[in-house]
């Protein structure tokens, strides 16, 4: 291998445990590909330290990195009654870089992606990189190095040097391989008895094209899947070394259905005995699916089922009905896994009886529990900024990187108080 190249540190600056402690997935993937490289990489998760600042600068002390990292995952919390902007945080990290370090510094990670040019004038960061970061950010590393020309990195925005390029997608994922447990990715120490869901993605992508979402920004809209060969390769390594409860954050863990199930018989005949949760796609969810999910390990999942109205769900571009929610809720809880649901309420369209038709409809379902959502964070190249454009929501020059929420004209004040009113009495329904 020769000399060590650069040294690299690299922050997972959340602190944020929305719904529950997440370990920084993307940062390990790019710590295992910039170490392959060649290059001596330290990492530091911002949310396994009580003193994050002070832990910082210590640690940039001590490593003297010609590099510094910075995973941005998070852009707000996404609630729209009191949105809290999360890159002042952030801000604060940059400037304890700056303040104990010469070296570059470089921003990532899923929120970052959303909005690369803003977020990285907002932070006073020297580049970034949106979408994946492996390969681009180890040749950006070998451009520097060198002192060659930056100026066709894929995804690279570099404020100084006016270059901001589109991401690219690599087809062949397993060209990017698993972090390494102890080595790329930590558990949490402070947690006490929580448990850590490990992060585990089998797939990057979603040509799905919901109104709203802000996937195909961050991964493109091309689905791209590893070998499930190599998935149960990691997840060995990882059951040896004592992680046993995974989360896999595949947008939509039942498509392509072949696939899935494949990487459910293989997890099955592997023996490894893990317990896993996932994120499903209320669409053409086959029992033989579900059965064998259960049976590989899965106790819970994620349905984004978003409406109870079909009026509404149409309007989203979802390509499923409220019989296919209905049906999906059904094989699930025949097969013993827990059903968390997600409504989102005040979109385009919305009305005082899609809103009660919601309600009832997810009530109806008797789910283990609900998570209700007022209001559609409106993220930049969507369906739903367009439209939130067209009907004067927002102005045509907002970068939409201070949140802003997309509810339907006069239904806030009632939408508030209705679901308030309905929560009382459902214990398992959160705001």
């Amino acid at each position: 291998m020769g000399s060590i190249l650069m040294k690299v540190l690299l922050v997972s600056a959340n602190t944020e445990m929305i719904n529950m402690p997440v370990l920084p997935l993307g940062m390990a993937f790019v710590a295992r590909a910039t170490e392959d490289a060649g290059h001596e990489v330290s990492q530091i998760n911002l949310m396994a330290e009580p003193e994050a600042l002070k832990t910082l600068a210590a640690r940039i002390q001590k490593v003297q990195p010609d590099i510094i990292g910075i995973s941005v995952r998070n852009i707000d919390d996404q609630v729209s009654a009191q949105p809290r902007f999360l890159l002042d945080p952030v801000k604060k990290i940059v400037s304890v870089c700056r303040q104990n370090s010469e070296a570059k510094i470089v921003l990532g990670g899923a929120g970052y992606s959303i909005f690369p040019r803003h977020a990285l004038t907002y932070l006073a960061a020297d580049m970034g990189i949106q979408g994946e970061g492996e390969q681009s950010f180890v040749t950006l590393l070998d451009r520097l190095k060198n002192d060659d020309d930056l100026s066709n990195i894929p995804g690279l925005y570099h404020a100084e040097q006016g270059i901001g390029n589109p991401p690219s997608t690599f087809k062949e994922i397993d060209q990017n391989p698993f972090p390494q447990p102890g080595k790329h990715i930590f558990a949490l120490e402070h947690i006490g008895d929580e448990i850590i869901w490990l992060p585990f993605q089998t797939r990057r992508g979603c040509p799905l094209d919901c109104s709203y979402c802000s996937t195909p920004l961050i991964e493109g809209k091309i689905t791209r899947k590893r070998a499930p060969s190599r998935i149960i390769e990691a997840l060995t390594a990882y059951v040896s070394a004592g992680f046993d409860h995974f989360f896999f954050v595949d947008n939509t863990f039942n498509l392509p259905s072949g696939y899935s199930k494949d990487l459910c018989d293989q997890m099955i005949q592997s023996g490894l005995n893990i317990t896993w949760r996932g994120i499903l796609y209320p669409w053409k969810l086959e029992e033989e699916l579900v059965t064998k999910m259960a049976r590989s390990g899965c106790v819970e999942v994620s349905l984004g089922l978003e409406s109870g109205s079909d009026i509404i769900l149409k309007k989203m571009n979802k390509q499923y009905r409220i019989v296919d929610i209905r049906r999906a809720s059904d094989l699930l809880k025949k097969c013993d896994i827990r059903r968390m649901g997600f409504l989102l309420l005040g979109g385009p369209g919305e009305t005082r009886q899609t809103v009660l038709e919601s309600l009832e409809f997810v009530d109806s379902l008797a789910l283990e529990m609900v998570k209700v959502t007022i209001g559609l964070r409106i993220y930049p190249g969507t369906g739903l900024a367009s439209h939130a454009r067209q009907i004067g929501k927002i102005s045509s020059d907002d970068n939409l990187l201070l949140p802003k929420f997309f509810i339907e004209n006069g239904m806030e004040a009632w939408i508030r108080k209705t679901v308030e009113v309905w929560m009382k009495d459902r214990p398992n329904w959160i705001q």
